[in-house]
């Protein structure tokens, strides 16, 4: 009997002893698995931090604006890859027949006609071969750029043999801003799909809102940035949904203005190139402004005085008296007629201090694109919603 409990009692202690050692090296793997584990996660948050760094990094800095980072980081990757479009060749054969031989019938203005080939609208551009050698062909060519919703979009070209060629753009259908606001030749000869007779507040605030998102890609997410040089109603178009496209991008370099349009642009014209020459981004908002100032005045950049020798009046310099004289019935006063009362007061009196703020004098004073792009958007965002109006 007392040797089946020594047996017994030596067994189970030597059971005890090998659940010991099993449990130490359970306990001694567990501690090596856990020192792994915690390396593998401080591995994983340096891989994550850098990670974050390096897409800060990639964001790209406003001067003045606090746009979120995220649309600038993506349009900066591609930019940083762009991919090269190819545009179509057209014969002369082909935009003649478009154009029924370049009617008078399909004439838009200027030297812009309306064709239809293939069964797509096109507008048609004549213009001097030499000025082919001009163009930027490689902006044209990016597909990032071509894509951009507020830029109109430049499908081919046609070099002829004699001294004209070609451009080729898509079509807007309700022809240019100035158009609109001031009459041009496209409304008079019926080249204008819409049936309305004016833009509405909505209509004026989206478009000022399309053409400043133009502005800002351009000037704080294109790499290198670019500079239009030529903004102003006559190069703002309008769709069949009157979204505005910003229109001869990547022809700064061409001007091929005639003496009546070089005129015409003299009021959007920034102090700094005109005395000095100076070439920035804030000549584009500059232009900008004066854009702004024709929607809410119905106005020309300049008006010719009422009386024979009398100078003429600069929207750019009018703004300036009105808001210092600080009475709203002179604004109000000053608003285009056509809009009667149907629009917001205090989002006019908003649009005009931003226009205001376009044309200072000095530069620097002036705000970025993508402020401007916030400050226009919040307006756009408080418009009521109406039935058959965008």
């Amino acid at each position: 009997m007392w040797e089946i409990w020594v047996v017994v009692v030596g067994g189970g202690l030597l059971f005890g002893a090998c659940i010991a050692v099993a449990a130490a090296y359970l306990l001694i793997q567990g501690k090596k698995k856990d020192q792994v584990s915690g390396k593998m996660a401080d591995l994983e948050l340096q891989q994550l931090g850098l990670s974050i760094r390096t897409t800060s990094d990639k964001k790209v800095s406003l001067d003045h604006g606090s746009l979120d980072g995220s649309l600038q980081g993506q349009a900066t990757n591609s930019a940083a890859t762009p991919r090269k479009m190819p545009f179509e060749n057209y014969t002369l054969d082909e935009l003649e027949k478009a154009t029924d031989d370049f009617s008078s019938c399909n004439l838009i203005e200027g030297s812009v006609f309306h064709g239809r080939l293939n069964g797509k609208n096109l507008a048609i551009k004549r213009t001097k071969t030499e000025t082919l050698s001009k163009i930027e062909f490689g902006l044209l060519r990016d597909a990032t750029h071509r894509h951009h919703p507020n830029i109109v979009k430049v499908i081919g070209t046609c070099s002829a043999d004699g001294p004209d060629s070609f451009l080729v753009f898509e079509y807007a259908k309700n022809g240019s801003l100035k158009d609109w606001l001031h009459g041009g030749k496209a409304m008079k000869s019926h080249h204008i799909a819409s049936c309305c007779v004016f833009l509405n507040w909505n209509q004026r605030l989206r478009i000022c809102l399309d053409v400043a998102t133009a502005l800002h890609y351009m000037h704080q997410i294109m790499i290198p940035s670019y500079i239009h040089g030529n903004i102003k109603s006559r190069n703002i178009f309008l769709d069949d949904e009157f979204n505005a496209k910003v229109g001869n991008f990547g022809l700064k370099r061409c001007g091929h203005d005639t003496e009546d349009q070089k005129s015409w642009s003299k009021g959007y014209l920034a102090p700094e190139y005109v005395h000095h020459g100076e070439i920035s981004p804030s000549m584009d908002i500059f232009a900008y402004g004066v854009v702004l100032l024709e929607v809410l005045s119905g106005e020309k950049p300049i008006t010719c005085g009422n009386k024979k020798g009398e100078e003429g009046i600069w929207l750019s310099e009018k703004i300036k008296s009105i808001l210092e004289s600080e009475d709203a019935e002179e604004l109000r006063e000053w608003m285009d007629k056509a809009l009667g009362e149907d629009y917001s007061f205090d989002g006019a009196v908003k649009l005009a201090y931003i226009a205001r703020a376009c044309v200072e004098e000095e530069p620097t004073l002036r705000p970025a694109a993508g402020e401007i792009v916030e400050v226009v958007a919040r307006l756009v965002a408080q418009l009521p919603f109406r039935v058959g109006l965008k």
